[in-house]
């Protein structure tokens, strides 16, 4: 992540609220988030923390090339004021589309 944020001038950081969770799991793949505890036997619909991948499958859900992910959090870059806020513009877009709430 440090490589591709070297030389970059301009940074916006932004905030996920619960980030993961707004990732739905697909029906098929929610028996492998299956977990007993004393209340009865449950299985995960959103995206915890904690799964394998987790973090390369949020910033998926995002874009790769303006953007990296840390947890829940976002950095957006560009080498330029006009770029970074392109860049900007793009992230936010995003995040309305897949329904992603920022703090």
């Amino acid at each position: 992540m440090l490589e591709r944020l070297a030389g970059k001038s301009y940074f916006c950081f932004l905030d996920g609220y619960s980030g993961y969770y707004q990732i739905v799991v697909a029906p098929e793949d929610q028996e492998k988030t299956t977990f007993t505890c004393p209340f009865g036997t449950f299985a995960y619909r959103r995206m915890p923390f904690g799964l394998c991948d987790a973090s390369g499958t949020f910033q998926h859900c995002m874009m790769k090339n303006c953007i990296e992910v840390f947890m829940d959090d976002f950095t957006v870059y560009g080498d330029s004021f006009d770029r970074c806020l392109g860049n900007l513009f793009k992230v936010l877009h995003r995040c309305i589309e897949l329904n992603i709430v920022l703090n």
